[in-house]
C-alpha cells in the first residue's frame, strides 16, 4: 500500500478513535446527569442514583447486542448520534415537564369542575398517570444506555470496513478510547458540568454529540445516502440545542413550579447540592411564604421555621451552664445561629460542607432577587457577618477531628444536619461520630441532635437516642413538636455529667431570652410522648460506623409513608 493510502488510512482511524473517546466522554456525562437530576426530584439520593446507573449499565449491554442488527453501520451511526443527542438534550425537561403535570393535574380538575379540597381526585387513572410520570427517569435511563451501547460495536464496524480486513486488535484499541474518554467525561462532570444548570450542562453534551456525528457525516459521506435530509436533521438538532442551552434554565424554573406547587423565585446547583427558593403569594396584603429546598427536600419554611429552629437551640441552651463557646454542625442557612446568638456566647463555631450555602445566606444581595434577599437577611438576622462566628467549610466527619487536635472545648453542641437519606449522612449520626463529640463537649454541657419525625420515622428517631447513649453520654432524652411544614418532629439532647436535660429546665423554668413561639411550659410537655412510643426500644439497633443502619430504618419509614399516601 502506498504512503497516501497508508496516511490516509491513518487519519481516518485517528479521526475514528477520537469520536469514540468523545462519545464516550459524552456517554458518562449522560450517566451521572441523568442520575443526578433524577435524585433531585425523586429524592432517595443514594438509591436512584444507584439505580439510573445501573439501567444504563445493563441496557449497554442489550444495545451492544442489538447493534449487529443494524445493517448499514455508516448511516445507522449518524443516525444514532443523531437520536442521542436529541434524548440526552430534551430528557431532562421532558421529564421535568410530564411530572409536573401530573402533579398539578388533579388541583387543575378540582378547580375547572369545582370540586371541594376533600374530593381532590387522585385515585385510579390520574394515580396511574403519577406514578408513570414518576418511572421516566428510568425509562430515558434505560433508552439512553441502549443507545449509548450501540456505538461501540458499530464503530468496530466501521473500522474494519474502512481497513478492509478483520482487525486483530480492534476491541483494544476502541475499548481503550472508550475508558479514557469516560475518564475526561468524569472529570468534566466534577470540574465544570456540577457548577452550571443543568439544561445548560444537558445542551453542551448533546453539542459534542452532534459535532462528532457531523464530522463523522462530512468525512465518510461516500459510504452514506440521504445526505441532505442528514443534515436538515443535524441542523434542526442545532437550533434545539441553542434553544435549550439559552431558555432551558427558564424553562426548567417553569417546570420546577409546578413540581414544588410554588412559584421558584431562585435555583442554584452548587458542586454539593441543588439549592430552590420558592415563594407562596397568598393575597390580602399578606406576606408571601418562602420555602428553601435542597435537592428537592424542604429544609424550612418562612412560615414557620421559628418553630422548628427555637426547639432545637434553647432546650440545650437553657440546660447548659455556660454559653461562652458554641458549636453548630450544619446550620448553613444561618437561622440557628441566629437562635444561638440570642445567648450572647463569646465565639460560634459552625461547620458546614458547602461554601456555596453559607454565602447564599451571608450575602444574599450579591445572589438573590432583592424581594428575597430582603426577607433572607430578615430572617437570618445577618447572623453570618457577627464577628464572633467563625465559619469552617469542610465535612463535619473531618472537621471534628481537627476540633479535637486544637483542643477546642465547646458548652453546647447543636448538630443540625439532614435526614440520614443516604449513606453520606450516615456517618454523622453513628457511634464514632457522636464519641468524638462528646470528646469535644464541656464536662456540664449539652448535645442537641435533630432526629428526624418521630412519627414518620419512629425506628430511626429511636435508633439515634440509642447510638447518643452508647457514645458514653450519660442522660439522652428526646423531645418532639408539631412543626407544620414538616409535621411531628423531634430532637435527641444528651450531657455528660449532672442531671438530665428535663431536670435542669424543670429548675430553671422561665426562658432566659425572648422567643417567639417557645415557652416553658410548652417545653416541658415536649418530653413526653403517646403511650406505647418505646415499647420496640429494645429491637431497635444502634448505628454503628459503616453499618448503615440508621440509612435503612430511615429509607424503609419514608418508603412505607409513600406507599400509604394516596
Amino acid at each position: 500500500m502506498d504512503d497516501p493510502k497508508k496516511l490516509k488510512l491513518l487519519i481516518d482511524d485517528s479521526l475514528l478513535i477520537l469520536i469514540m473517546a468523545t462519545l464516550a466522554c459524552c456517554g458518562l456525562i449522560y450517566e451521572y446527569l441523568l442520575s443526578h437530576y433524577s435524585a433531585r426530584i425523586l429524592g432517595s439520593v443514594e438509591t436512584v442514583i444507584y439505580a439510573i446507573i445501573g439501567i444504563m449499565i445493563v441496557s449497554m449491554g442489550l444495545g451492544a447486542f442489538a447493534a449487529k442488527k443494524v445493517k448499514d453501520a455508516f448511516q445507522g451511526f449518524v443516525l444514532l448520534e443523531l437520536a442521542v443527542a436529541f434524548i440526552g438534550c430534551s430528557a431532562t425537561l421532558f421529564i421535568a415537564s410530564i411530572i409536573g403535570f401530573s402533579q398539578t393535574l388533579p388541583q387543575v380538575i378540582a378547580d375547572t369542575y369545582q370540586m371541594p379540597m376533600d374530593l381532590l381526585p387522585q385515585g385510579g387513572l390520574l394515580a396511574k398517570i403519577s406514578w408513570i410520570s414518576l418511572q421516566l427517569p428510568y425509562i430515558f435511563a434505560f433508552i439512553l444506555g441502549f443507545l449509548i451501547g450501540m456505538e461501540i460495536p458499530l464503530i468496530a464496524r466501521i473500522r474494519e470496513t474502512i481497513y478492509g480486513h478483520h482487525l486483530a486488535h480492534n476491541a483494544g484499541t476502541i475499548y481503550g478510547a472508550d475508558y479514557l474518554g469516560a475518564g475526561v467525561g468524569a472529570a468534566i462532570w466534577v470540574l465544570f458540568m456540577l457548577k452550571i444548570e443543568i439544561s445548560q450542562a444537558a445542551a453542551l453534551t448533546a453539542t459534542l454529540n452532534l459535532v462528532a456525528g457531523f464530522i463523522f457525516l462530512m468525512r465518510f459521506k461516500k459510504y452514506l445516502h440521504n445526505i441532505k435530509w442528514l443534515l436538515v436533521g443535524h441542523g434542526f438538532l442545532a437550533l434545539l440545542i441553542v434553544a435549550v442551552f439559552h431558555y432551558g434554565g427558564v424553562w426548567q424554573k417553569q417546570m420546577q413550579n409546578m413540581l414544588y406547587l410554588d412559584k421558584v423565585v431562585y435555583q442554584t446547583q452548587t458542586p454539593y447540592q441543588n439549592l430552590v427558593f420558592t415563594e407562596r403569594q397568598l393575597g390580602g396584603g399578606l406576606e408571601p411564604i418562602y420555602n428553601f429546598y435542597i435537592n428537592g427536600r424542604l429544609q424550612f419554611s418562612s412560615l414557620d421555621e421559628h418553630i422548628y429552629h427555637e426547639f432545637l437551640v434553647h432546650p440545650a441552651m437553657q440546660a447548659s451552664n455556660q454559653h461562652d463557646n458554641i458549636l453548630i454542625i450544619g446550620g448553613g442557612d444561618g437561622l440557628a445561629l441566629r437562635e444561638v446568638l440570642k445567648w450572647h456566647p463569646k465565639a460560634v463555631t459552625l461547620v458546614d460542607l458547602d461554601p456555596n450555602l453559607v454565602a447564599l445566606f451571608k450575602d444574599p444581595k450579591k445572589v438573590l432577587p432583592p424581594h428575597l434577599a430582603t426577607k433572607v437577611e430578615r430572617l437570618t438576622a445577618d447572623s453570618f457577618n457577627d464577628p464572633r462566628v467563625t465559619v469552617i467549610n469542610d465535612d463535619a466527619f473531618i472537621a471534628i477531628d481537627k476540633l479535637l487536635q486544637n483542643k477546642m472545648v465547646f458548652d453546647t453542641i447543636i448538630v443540625d444536619l439532614p435526614d440520614p437519606s443516604h449513606p453520606d449522612l450516615n456517618k454523622l449520626y453513628s457511634v464514632n461520630f457522636y464519641y468524638r463529640l462528646n470528646n469535644l463537649l464541656n464536662a456540664d454541657g449539652v448535645m442537641v441532635v435533630q432526629s428526624t419525625s418521630p412519627f414518620h420515622a419512629q425506628n430511626a428517631f429511636i435508633s439515634i437516642a440509642k447510638t447518643v447513649n452508647k457514645a458514653n453520654f450519660t442522660h439522652v432524652e428526646q423531645y418532639h413538636q408539631n412543626v407544620p411544614s414538616f409535621g411531628e418532629w423531634g430532637w435527641t439532647i444528651a450531657t455528660k455529667m449532672g442531671a438530665s436535660v428535663s431536670e435542669r429546665l424543670t429548675r430553671n423554668k422561665p426562658l432566659s431570652v425572648d422567643t417567639f413561639w417557645l415557652t416553658s411550659e410548652l417545653l416541658q410537655g415536649s418530653f413526653v410522648f403517646n403511650k406505647g412510643f418505646y415499647d420496640n426500644k429494645e429491637a431497635v439497633k444502634i448505628n454503628y460506623l459503616g453499618s448503615n443502619q440508621l440509612y435503612q430504618y430511615h429509607q424503609n419509614a419514608w418508603e412505607r409513608e409513600t406507599e400509604l399516601s394516596p
